[in-house]
């Protein structure tokens, strides 16, 4: 017994720090062919006193959407020496919401007016949201046929923007942004896109749909979203307004890197669709909600964090269309821009033309 005692040697067959699937570094990326960047644009209207950075433009508000020529024309410079090659504007449904929808169409129009030279490109991005048009799961979008047609005339009322020669295209076809995909509620989603698609081509306006899906959701939550209707799927932002889990935040770049890999995956393989990585360079939730609890992801530690994501993006990105999404290029109140501010200058910039472009 006593032999047998001493002869006991203690189990090292346990689980290890190295078994993690989160335990590996994130690799810097060579850039060989440019990657296609998109920022979003927030629409501020009167800028948030609770934000302390300053933008390098200063403080502006956008009075019923109408931005300063000189804001919007420093914006498209630094956007384009950034390395951006375009700016994705919202725009909401014009039948249901026609105090936002001319807002929106007024953001819209001061870049149009502003980008006569550097000839910044531009996509849209139509603003879906839960409640739209009244519809809900018993309450199919098709159900009605006014509802049904106003939501294709939402689009068409944009089509002439889609001639605009600044207009962003992917493999000709125009760039459209649906926000809140998962959510247009119908039993049938690929014949209002399939509808979508034939009127918009009789316009000469072939579409490529890329539809948003809520962060940090598996990728099968919605297949009927997206299946037979949308070219790609891109995330609502994993390190901005999706951040709100501590155990995520403390290895993000390989948590949102874990999730980018699985639903790219499981998108292509299902589906044959194309997936769209949408990385933010910080996120403060304190500024709209002071006793917000979720993480912080500030600008300490000299966008370093920033660097891995945008490895991540690159890691995960399509090979062929190459897009990139980053949330975004000026939305202070969430500490999310890439706008040069006046403590931290174009460094956020810098980085993003460094990390995407030869």
């Amino acid at each position: 017994m006593i032999l047998s005692i001493f002869s006991c040697k203690k189990s090292e067959d346990g689980p290890k720090a190295s078994d993690n699937i989160l335990n590996y570094e994130i690799t810097e990326i060579p850039v060989t062919t440019d990657y296609v960047v998109g920022a979003f644009y927030a629409g501020l209207g009167t800028f948030n006193p609770s934000v302390t950075e300053t933008p390098v433009a200063g403080k502006y508000n956008m009075p019923g959407g109408v931005v300063d020529p000189a804001v919007m024309t420093q914006h498209i410079t630094a956007a384009g020496k950034g390395g951006i090659n375009y700016f994705v504007f919202d725009f909401r449904s014009a039948n249901r919401d026609v105090t936002n929808y001319r807002f929106d169409s007024a953001v819209v129009k001061s870049f149009l007016d502003a980008n006569t030279t550097a000839n910044m490109k531009f996509a849209l991005q139509y603003n879906w949201s839960t409640g739209s048009f009244g519809v809900n799961n018993t309450t199919p979008l098709e159900g009605d046929a006014v509802k049904l047609e106003q939501f294709f005339r939402d689009i068409e009322k944009v089509a002439p923007l889609f001639a605009n020669s600044n207009y962003m295209k992917v493999n000709g076809k125009i760039l459209l942004y649906i926000k809140n995909a998962q959510v247009i509620f119908s039993n049938n989603t690929a014949a209002i896109y399939t509808t979508l698609r034939s009127r918009l081509t009789a316009l000469g306006f072939p579409l490529y749909i890329v539809g948003m899906q809520e962060p940090w959701s598996p990728p099968a939550r919605y297949p009927f979203r997206f299946q037979g209707c949308v070219d790609a799927v891109y995330f609502q932002s994993l390190s901005g307004v999706g951040l709100t889990s501590w155990d995520r935040f403390y290895l993000l770049p390989q948590a949102m890197d874990q999730n980018f890999k699985y639903a790219k995956n499981y998108f292509s393989t299902t589906f044959s669709l194309d997936f769209v990585p949408n990385i933010s360079p910080a996120y403060n939730p304190k500024i709209l909600s002071p006793v917000s609890t979720n993480p912080v992801y500030a600008r300490t530690d000299a966008g370093a964090l920033y660097k891995q994501l945008c490895n991540v993006a690159k890691m995960n990105a399509s090979s062929t269309t190459r897009l990139i999404l980053i949330d975004s290029f000026n939305d202070w109140q969430n500490d999310t821009e890439l706008e040069p501010a006046v403590s931290f200058g174009e460094a956020y910039l810098q980085i993003t033309k460094a990390e995407f472009k030869k």
